[in-house]
């Protein structure tokens, strides 16, 4: 039977930082490599984007995950950065989902049969 009243706490492992100040460091080298990558990356990519355009939505993307605290949930948004830089540096991503950042409103999708034929879905 557990007890009740009684708090439990869990000493958790971290990922990749050790604390908060050495997960900025690291966000901010993630920062400035994706922030290097924009001229290499709009002569791979013929997107109808200037580097400022690249260079400032890079900097949204950033500041979206500024109120993240947790050590953790930095070191899981580091990774997936990283890795995102690796598919764009290595030309792995197509140009379609590359574009894809630049999206500025979510329609929801049409349910009725009329909307989706007009919209030319299934």
């Amino acid at each position: 039977m557990a007890s009740r009243g009684v708090t439990v706490s869990r000493q958790v492992k971290p990922i990749l930082s050790i604390n908060r100040e050495d997960a900025r460091r690291k966000v901010l080298a993630l920062y400035k490599a994706w922030i290097r990558q924009v001229p290499i990356s709009l002569l791979y990519y013929y997107i109808p984007k200037t580097e400022a355009d690249c260079k400032q939505k890079i900097r949204e993307e950033f500041k979206r995950h500024a109120h993240v605290t947790d050590v953790r949930l930095i070191d899981m948004l580091i990774i997936r950065g990283q890795m995102e830089l690796q598919e764009v540096a290595n030309v792995w991503k197509p140009k379609s989902t590359l574009m894809h950042y630049w999206k500025e409103t979510w329609e929801p999708q049409p349910t009725d049969f009329m909307s989706k034929f007009l919209r030319g879905q299934d």
